[in-house]
C-alpha cells in the first residue's frame, strides 16, 4: 500500500473515531457521555450528534468567554502536546474536515487544478489574524460568544449545523436563521474551490491549522533531510499540494505531514518521522 493511500485509511479512520456516535445523526440528539470533556487534536464540532470528543478550538473559546473568565489551562496544554508531538501533521493525518476537503479535490475536472495564483501567500496570514482575533481577542471581549464557533466555522455547519437542522428534535430548539444560512453559504463556497484548490479552509482559514504550524520547527514528527543526498531536481517541490519546497524549508509552517515529497524524492533524501536519521546536516528551517 502506498504512503498516500495509508494516509487516506488513517484519515477515514480518524473520522469514524471522532464522529462514532452514529445513531446521533438519525436522532439529532448531542452526545454528552464522558469522553465528551476531552478534545481530539482536530476541528471536529462538538455539536455535531456523531461527536464523542471536544472541538478544541470551541473548548478554548469557551473557557476565553465564560465570565469570570477562566484561564484554559487544560485546552491550551493539549494542544500544545498535540503540536509538541505532531506538528501539523493533526491536519494531515487526524482533522475529519481536511480529509473532506480532499476528497472534493480529488473529483476530477476538464481543467488542471489551481496550485497557486497571485495573493495566495498573502492570503495564508488571514488564519492567524483569525486565530489572534476570532478565537481569542473577541471571545475575552464578547461575553459567553464562541465567535469562531458562531459566524465562521465552516466544520460546525456541516458537521452539527446541518444535521441538526435536518434531524434535531424540538428540544434541541435549534432554528436554521439567517446566520445559518450565511455559513451555508462560506462552506458551499469552500467546498467549490475545494474542487480547485487543495484544502482551501486549511490554507487560508484555519486558525488550529495556524497555531499547529507554529510547532513544526520543533515537534517531534518533522522532515528530517539529508543534504547531501539532494539534487535539486524540484521533484519534492512539483508534488507538494501545499505549494512548500521541502529541499529548502522542510517544516516549513505550511507542511502538513503528507509525505507525497518523500514518496517523489529519486535520491531518497527526505524523510518524515521521529527518527532523527538526518542527524546535525539538517537543513535550517524557515519560512519564505
Amino acid at each position: 500500500m502506498s504512503g498516500e493511500k495509508r494516509r487516506g485509511w488513517i484519515q477515514f479512520s480518524a473520522l469514524l473515531i471522532q464522529n462514532a456516535n452514529f445513531r446521533g445523526f438519525f436522532s439529532g440528539k448531542i452526545f454528552q457521555g464522558d469522553t465528551k470533556a476531552v478534545c481530539v487534536p482536530g476541528i471536529n464540532c462538538y455539536s455535531c450528534p456523531g461527536a464523542v470528543g471536544a472541538c478544541p478550538v470551541g473548548s478554548l473559546q469557551t473557557f476565553l468567554a465564560s465570565r469570570p473568565v477562566k484561564f484554559p489551562y487544560y485546552v491550551l496544554g493539549l494542544l500544545i502536546l498535540f503540536g509538541t508531538i505532531l506538528g501539523r501533521a493533526v491536519c494531515g493525518f487526524l482533522c475529519p474536515f481536511g480529509f473532506i476537503q480532499e476528497l472534493i479535490h480529488k473529483i476530477p475536472l476538464p481543467k488542471k487544478k489551481i496550485g497557486s495564483f497571485p495573493g495566495d501567500r498573502a492570503l495564508r496570514k488571514l488564519k492567524y489574524a483569525i486565530l489572534l482575533v476570532m478565537v481569542i481577542l473577541l471571545p475575552l471581549a464578547m461575553d459567553y460568544t464562541p465567535t469562531f464557533c458562531k459566524y465562521i466555522c465552516p466544520a460546525g455547519t456541516l458537521e452539527g449545523g446541518i444535521p441538526l437542522v435536518l434531524f434535531g428534535s424540538s428540544k434541541l430548539n435549534f432554528p436554521a436563521g439567517t446566520l445559518f444560512y450565511t455559513k451555508l453559504a462560506v462552506l458551499i463556497l469552500l467546498f467549490v474551490l475545494s474542487l480547485f484548490l487543495f484544502r482551501p479552509f486549511c490554507k487560508y482559514l484555519c486558525p488550529l491549522g495556524a497555531f499547529y504550524g507554529l510547532f513544526n520547527r520543533v515537534s517531534l514528527y518533522r522532515m528530517r533531510p539529508e543534504p547531501e543526498k539532494c539534487t535539486h531536481c524540484g521533484a519534492c517541490s512539483a508534488v507538494c499540494p501545499m505549494q512548500v519546497d521541502p529541499s529548502a524549508t522542510p517544516n516549513h509552517t505550511e507542511c502538513i505531514r503528507c509525505g507525497r515529497c518523500t514518496s517523489a524524492c529519486p535520491a531518497g533524501a527526505l524523510h518524515l518521522g521521529f527518527s532523527r536519521r538526518a542527524g546535525a546536516a539538517e537543513v535550517q528551517d524557515g519560512e519564505r
